[in-house]
C-alpha cells in the first residue's frame, strides 16, 4: 500500500502579508529637534502609534549562545539566550531618539547600534519576546523623554493667580516693614536729646 500526501497550493505572497499579525512599524517624522508645538504634536503622534506595534523580529538581528544560570543540563545543551542587535540607522527609529539612544548602556558605539540580551528564561522564544520587548520600551522611553509636556491652560491661569497673590503679598510686607522704620525714624515730643 503506497501512501501519498496530499500537498495544497501555497497561498501567494500578497495574502500571506495580508494575514501577518505584525503591522509595518510607523515611520517616525523627519524631525531632529523638537523646538515647535506642530513637532511635538508630530512626535506624540507617532509615540500613540509606536505604542501599539509591536516590533517584528525582521526588523532586527537576532544571534543565540548558550545561556548561564539555573536550567540543569538543558542550559548547556541549548541555545537559550537571545542577543537582540538593532541600528540605530534603521529607518523606524526616530531621529530625535538617537542622541538619547546614543548615551544608553545598550549602545555600541563601534556598530553605532543597539545591544540588548536576555537569558531570564530557559525557552529561546521567551527570550526574544523579552528582547524585543525590552528595546521597545528603550525606544519609546528615548522619544519620550525629549518632549516637553504642555502645561494645561487651567494649571497655567491658577499658577499665574498664585503669582499675583505672592506680588500683593510682598507689596504690603515692603510697604508695613517701610511704615515701620519711617515710624522709627520720628522724634515725638519726649525723645531723648
Amino acid at each position: 500500500m503506497l501512501r501519498t500526501r496530499l500537498r495544497l497550493p501555497r497561498p501567494p505572497p500578497s495574502s500571506i502579508q495580508r494575514y501577518s499579525h505584525y503591522k509595518p512599524l510607523p515611520t517616525p517624522p523627519n524631525l531632529s529637534i523638537i523646538e515647535t508645538p506642530e513637532d511635538s504634536q508630530k512626535a506624540r503622534s507617532w509615540i500613540s502609534q509606536f505604542k501599539q506595534s509591536p516590533i517584528p523580529r525582521k526588523s532586527v538581528e537576532l544571534s543565540f549562545s548558550a545561556s548561564s544560570g539555573p536550567g540543569g543540563q538543558h542550559v548547556n545543551r541549548t541555545n537559550s539566550k537571545a542577543t537582540l542587535r538593532c541600528s540605530l540607522d534603521s529607518g523606524w527609529i526616530p531621529p530625535w531618539a538617537k542622541q538619547t539612544l546614543s548615551k544608553s548602556p545598550q549602545y555600541v558605539a563601534s556598530t553605532a547600534s543597539l545591544l540588548i540580551t536576555s537569558s531570564f528564561s530557559r525557552s529561546q522564544l521567551q527570550n526574544v519576546n523579552d528582547c524585543l520587548s525590552k528595546l521597545h520600551d528603550l525606544i519609546l522611553s528615548a522619544a519620550s523623554s525629549t518632549l516637553k509636556n504642555e502645561t494645561p491652560v487651567e494649571q497655567k491661569k491658577h499658577v499665574a493667580k498664585l503669582e499675583d497673590i505672592a506680588k500683593q503679598r510682598r507689596r504690603k510686607e515692603k510697604s508695613h516693614r517701610s511704615d515701620l522704620k519711617r515710624s522709627r525714624g520720628k522724634a515725638s515730643g519726649g525723645a531723648w536729646d
